[in-house]
């Protein structure tokens, strides 16, 4: 270490601010250089002076009354403004807004949600029962103009009726069932091996509303609502086979309008 550095490290080395190397470092070149250990002894010097008690100003008994009021003023007005403030009535506002607002809109959800989940059981439990008791048509035809025909007197609605044979989903038939409380129309399709039940019911409106896609119980549900009527499909199909089925429902519902 030369002059220069050590000259730049005394002030750190002084006030035990240096890394232990360098401090080794500075305190064999102060050892061995004169000119820097005076400068060392200087400012070290200077540093006791500085930490004397003589440099010390007591501050005059007045000053220190004077501080301690005003701390106690200003401790008075934030009490003042803490106690003039209703904390309580605020926290119980905050809740009950709280509550307003997830009652405005998570508890719709959760019920329109919790409908949806009634719905979808009693597709599933509907679909395979039509097939475990050997009962999906009451009337056993491919030809629209017998089925649809076959629903007057039966229903309050007459549901859209389609062959899409020549597409891979030929009309098997169809029969009434029973659904979210009233009588419904179950169109049944076939594909290869498999069937679909296609149930059908009078929508609350004519809003619009695109295919959701659902699986329960190894099955899989496609319903949406279109021209008035809602439509929930259902079979162990695949999901996109069961999609293609439904795109073709679709298109066939509006042709008709």
């Amino acid at each position: 270490m030369n002059c220069e550095d050590a000259k730049n490290l005394i002030h750190a080395y002084a006030d035990g601010e240096l890394e232990l190397l360098k401090s080794l470092e500075l305190d064999q070149h102060l050892k061995s250089c004169s000119v820097c250990a005076q400068i060392f002894s200087n400012h070290h010097a200077l540093c006791s002076a500085l930490k004397g008690e003589s440099l010390y100003l007591k501050p005059h008994r007045d000053l220190q009354s004077r501080i301690h009021s005003a701390l106690r003023k200003a401790d008075k007005s934030e009490r003042k403004l803490r106690n003039a403030i209703p904390w309580s009535w605020l926290n119980t506002g905050a809740a009950l807004a709280l509550v307003a607002v997830l009652a405005w809109t998570v508890v719709p959800l959760l019920s329109t949600r919790s409908v949806d989940d009634m719905v979808e059981k009693e597709i599933v439990a509907n679909h395979v029962r039509s097939l475990l008791a050997n009962h999906l048509t009451d009337v056993a035809s491919s030809d629209q103009h017998t089925v649809k025909p076959w629903f007057n007197g039966k229903l309050d609605f007459s549901p859209p009726v389609e062959d899409f044979a020549q597409q891979g989903f030929p009309l098997t038939g169809a029969r009434l069932d029973y659904l979210e409380n009233k009588t419904v129309a179950a169109l049944v399709y076939r594909y290869r091996k498999h069937y679909i039940n296609l149930f059908i019911w009078p929508a609350d409106d004519e809003a619009v509303t695109a295919a959701k896609v659902l699986s329960r119980q190894g099955y899989h549900i496609i319903h949406w609502t279109q021209s008035g009527m809602r439509f929930w499909a259902v079979s162990e199909l695949n999901k996109d086979e069961l999609q293609e089925f439904v795109r073709l429902v679709q298109r066939s519902s509006n042709n008709r309008m």
